[in-house]
């Protein structure tokens, strides 16, 4: 097998105009595993990124009713250390740090022992973007049977600064940036304030939309929440909470944790035989936002988020009533408004997001937004939206299921920042 390489940028569906994805209906996901969720690794094998995978690639074939020798593909995002960008984070003599901070392609294929790969990418963004990256190539005949795997870490156990931010100066736009903080939390703070500013909203209506996260979070099983921290949040422990950089509270910012997910993707012919009912993926799509300076501005993420949802809707053929399921991306609770508004989901409208919150927005009410708790309620790994979209219209999220119609989905999300990233549409039809 040739080595394997990083998706090519013409692998990306990042224009507008580009009307109905070609492989509609044609690719399928049909297997979920997770690992155990951490909020640190201990430094053992037993609870490396690399053991974590082999756990979850186990738990998706076995969902998926398939043998390591019937898969054919693998996309993976090879760096998983706290950034999302990568270390290095041990000193030498490790020569390699994959499958410890970090799971490659290669890794898995070797340790997990998958004979017949053929195909291999990786995906250096997130979740989101393997995803996308892996439709793709199961739709161009790539692969028939194709594994995703994301592994996610957090060896230090709580944020830490890489790259230019770790320097002792700032230069270059970083000087503007990077004395406040990590350089995306000032950005999106001074967003949401223009936000509030524009709508004569306040910090105070996101309440309802925190708290409802954790609520839905805690009845994922396989969250750090669910399985550490089951006490839950209440309005007022969101509202007395410190602040990060005002007007972003620490209960507006996810947890970064260990932990891995795997996912089983195929044609859509090959899914009548799998043992999961398939979840036909309808269109992928990306996006970079244009900005004109060091800081993003709300009319330039407005704009951003609007083009988001557009080639979402173009891609899949759907428009905003056909869509059920709402899982976009929540890694800073302050940006979520964005998507809500630009994909108009349930008729929110632009500076409507905050009002709507007040609503029954619960996973049993007729306005169930992101019955994941997203990273928000489960821990930053940015793979609880995937796995609720497909389960939700499986029909088994279990707890988290809605009682609302779940027969589409819209999932995706930033890597990193607000209205960027990778997005995607799923359907129980292909149709």
């Amino acid at each position: 097998m040739a080595p394997t390489q990083n998706a090519p940028a013409s692998i990306y569906r990042d224009k507008e105009g580009l009307g109905v994805w070609e492989h509609r209906g044609k690719v399928a996901v049909v297997g979920v595993g997770h690992s155990p969720a951490d909020r640190r690794w201990d430094e053992s094998l037993e609870t490396s990124l690399g053991a974590y995978s082999i756990i979850a690639v186990k738990n998706a074939l076995d969902d998926a009713g398939l043998t390591a020798d019937q898969i054919d593909g693998v996309v993976a995002v090879p760096s998983g250390l706290g950034g999302p960008w990568g270390g290095p984070y041990f000193d030498p003599p490790y020569d390699s740090e994959d499958g410890l901070s970090g799971v490659s392609a290669d890794w898995i294929i070797k340790n997990y022992g998958l004979p017949n790969v053929n195909f291999s990418m990786h995906a250096p963004g997130c979740t989101s973007n393997a995803m996308c990256v892996a439709a793709q190539s199961v739709g161009d005949g790539q692969a028939k049977t194709l594994l995703v795997l994301r592994a996610t870490g957090n060896n230090p156990g709580r944020y830490g600064q890489y790259g230019a931010a770790n320097e002792d100066a700032a230069s270059g736009n970083a000087q503007w940036t990077n004395p406040w903080g990590w350089q995306l939390i000032p950005q999106i703070a001074f967003g949401f304030e223009e936000y509030t500013r524009k709508y004569g909203s306040n910090h105070d209506k996101m309440a309802p939309f925190v708290v409802n996260a954790r609520s839905n979070g805690l009845l994922f099983p396989e969250g750090y929440y669910a399985q550490h921290r089951p006490e839950g949040l209440t309005v007022e422990d969101y509202l007395s909470s410190r602040w990060i950089c005002k007007p972003m509270n620490i209960n507006d910012c996810d947890l970064p944790i260990q932990a891995v997910v795997a996912y089983v993707m195929t044609t859509a012919e090959r899914a009548k035989d799998m043992k999961q009912k398939p979840v036909y993926v309808l269109g992928h799509s990306s996006n970079i936002p244009k900005v004109r300076s060091s800081v993003q501005t709300l009319e330039e993420t407005e704009a951003s988020a609007a083009s988001i949802a557009k080639k979402a809707y173009e891609g899949s053929g759907l428009s905003p009533r056909d869509l059920d399921i709402f899982n976009l991306y929540d890694g800073f609770t302050l940006f979520f408004q964005y998507y809500l508004e630009a994909y108009g989901w349930h008729g929110v409208g632009k500076g409507e997001a905050h009002d709507f919150y007040a609503g029954d927005i619960s996973i049993k009410g007729p306005h169930p937004v992101m019955p994941s708790g997203g990273n928000n309620g489960a821990g930053r790994t940015r793979f609880w939206h995937w796995t609720d979209s497909i389960q939700q219209l499986q029909g088994r999220a279990g707890a988290r299921q809605v009682t609302i119609k779940a027969e589409t989905a819209a999932v995706g999300g930033p890597t990193p920042g607000p209205a960027r990233g990778d997005y995607m549409i799923f359907s129980t039809s292909p149709d």
